[in-house]
């Protein structure tokens, strides 16, 4: 079973050679251009900001949602802070890791979290595992954008909820290999997407914007397969209303590729 030979495109950017690997090895044509550079924010006042309450005591629980900003924030308080204070203080809370990278980032600080969100690891999960929790002052480091529907599920829950934004995304420095990506899905010459975030999308569609052919690449995304790690990017892809040929069985990009073969495979 394999992709036998189809134009396979991926947006992945730290792991873009090892994606491209990964499709090769199903026959694939692989075309990934990187599509995104995580950017500290300038001014890291709501870590400060978090430094101070957290050791006045003024939280029990954080979740932390991705693993590098778990290890952003751990730096920024440590320019600020004491190590052990700090420590201590994360110690004394609840500590929620939604998925494996904030597990692994916790982990690696001396500080295993105290609670797992299951897979798909999405703001769903999260308030499911959030619900019986006693916990009611709440901190939550952010990646990119805001996520609404977490924070107000979170207050509908009875909690003060508060929020730490470590780092955002932006696009890569050259943006070439992206702007191809686009101008091949107008084109028709891409038989498949897969996506392993939803930035990854928007990205895709911001340089499609400033090149003029937003609407090209939309069409051409609705008529290729679209492979999506899991139900965040889905949503992505149903904002621009197309719809996901797929999610793999695991949010893994292993899997992301080797499922999304098969059943490319079978179609044919």
């Amino acid at each position: 079973m394999s992709f036998n030979g189809l134009r396979i495109l991926a947006l992945e950017s730290r792991r873009a050679e090892e994606i491209a690997v990964l499709i090769r090895k199903q026959g694939g044509d692989p075309f990934v251009a990187p599509s995104m550079r995580e950017v500290p924010l300038e001014s890291q006042g709501e870590a400060v900001v978090f430094g101070e309450q957290l050791l006045a005591g003024d939280y029990d629980c954080a979740i932390f949602l991705t693993g590098v900003g778990t290890r952003l924030l751990w730096k920024t308080l440590l320019t600020r802070f004491g190590e052990d204070a700090v420590r201590t203080a994360l110690k004394n809370i609840t500590l929620v890791a939604r998925g494996p990278k904030p597990s692994l980032a916790l982990r690696e600080l001396g500080l295993p979290p105290n609670v797992l969100v299951p897979e798909p690891n999405t703001w769903r999960e999260t308030l499911q595992t959030m619900a019986p929790r006693p916990e009611t002052r709440v901190v939550v480091q952010e990646y990119g954008k805001s996520n609404p529907d977490l924070l107000d599920g979170l207050r509908a829950q009875g909690r003060h909820v508060s929020t730490i934004r470590i780092y955002g995304w932006d696009l890569p420095e050259d943006t070439a290999p992206l702007r191809e990506a686009a101008r091949r899905i107008a084109a028709g010459e891409a038989d498949a997407l897969l996506l392993t975030t939803a930035t990854q999308l928007v990205n895709l569609m911001r340089v499609a914007e400033e090149d003029g052919i937003a609407a090209a690449v939309r069409a051409g995304l609705g008529r290729i397969f679209l492979g999506s790690i899991g139900p965040t990017t889905s949503e992505a892809l149903e904002e621009l209303g197309l719809k996901a040929g797929f999610e793999p069985s695991h949010p893994k990009m292993g899997l992301l590729v080797n499922e999304a073969a098969q059943l490319l495979a079978a179609k044919r």
